[in-house]
């Protein structure tokens, strides 16, 4: 019997600590404080169209002290090449002592909340957002930091089974690390030479400019995945199809068609049995919250009409990693 199609939301939700190295409170605050509406919107908004997402969390979100920060932090910290790159140099002397003071560093109020609807599951996004094709960091780093990440998260009664790798900077070196720590699932990239992981030195203009470009125009192809194209060994790799982009003013006239863009790739995941695989960052909607609601609202009403016509279903990273188990053995 043909399978059904899978949809699969992820969320990189970070706060500030997703672009200390590349933001301030200044030029991006407004969209870090504006998550704190968005989540519980999003999780209205899924629980109202019965959309599944995995929350793929930084570990220093589910702290509410700078003193719990400290006490969950690896010894065996990132050293990289680059030291802006690490937020243990300097950062966290810009954190405020709790998390009533500092809503640019702490969410452990809007993961409890999040923890109130069953149907979402909480991940990781590593504990420090670790970079893993940076120069200077090791793997002992990164198994320490994600030891760090599943600690933090054992003790708000979490269990971490799926991985998104910040920055999209997957490191097949690490995947044995992950499977040890109990994790079954991650998402790769795109398999389009501009989506291959890359550090920041290496993720030029010319690929940025094309990734753009493909929002809006059939580039790459649909991005969606058999099943049995992806249960060949676990950790699964559960590849993205399509970053959902922001709202922008520069290119609202093109809207439509970004939206066709989903829609279409959607479609073609629900009508062969595919998995089509959407993500973002909830500080991407901290600003023009109407536009990138709506637009989103108009994501879910294709994706009920395709769960009634094709059988296309939600599921979270985990669950389609526990289909995956069952194909693989």
């Amino acid at each position: 019997m043909k399978s059904t199609g899978k949809f699969i939301i992820s969320l990189d939700f970070e706060l500030l600590w997703g672009v200390r190295d590349i933001q301030t409170k200044s030029s991006y605050g407004r969209n870090i404080l504006g998550v704190w509406e968005a989540v519980p919107k999003m999780l209205e908004i899924f629980n109202k169209y019965k959309v599944k997402a995995t929350w793929a969390t930084v570990g220093f979100l589910f702290t509410s002290s700078k003193t719990e920060i400290q006490s969950f932090s690896p010894e065996c910290k990132p050293q990289y090449s680059n030291k802006n790159l690490s937020p243990y140099n300097g950062h966290l002397d810009l954190v405020a002592e709790t998390e009533e003071e500092d809503k640019y560093h702490f969410a452990s109020k809007l993961i409890n909340l999040i923890k109130k609807y069953p149907d979402q599951e909480i991940a990781t996004h590593t504990f420090s957002h670790y970079y893993c094709l940076e120069d200077g960091q090791t793997k002992e780093n990164f198994k320490s930091d994600i030891i760090a990440a599943i600690d933090i998260a054992k003790k708000n009664e979490i269990r971490i089974k799926s991985l998104v790798f910040p920055r999209n900077q997957f490191n097949r070196d690490y995947l044995e690390i992950i499977k040890n720590a109990g994790i079954t699932s991650y998402r790769g990239n795109e398999k389009t030479w501009f989506y291959d992981p890359t550090n920041g030195q290496k993720d030029n203009l010319k690929r940025r400019a094309i990734r753009l470009m493909d929002s809006y125009l059939n580039i790459s192809g649909h991005n969606s995945y058999k099943l049995d194209e992806i249960s060949k060994e676990e950790p699964f790799n559960v590849p993205s199809s399509r970053f959902l982009r922001p709202f922008s003013t520069k290119l609202k006239i093109a809207e439509s068609i970004r939206l066709k863009r989903i829609i279409k790739s959607m479609t073609h995941a629900a009508k062969n049995g595919e998995v089509y695989h959407l993500w973002w960052h909830p500080h991407n909607f901290g600003v023009y919250q109407r536009e990138n609601f709506e637009f989103l609202n108009r994501i879910l009403e294709h994706y009920l009409m395709l769960n009634k016509k094709y059988g296309f279903e939600s599921l979270t990273m985990n669950e389609l990693s526990n289909i995956l188990k069952q194909i693989h053995k």
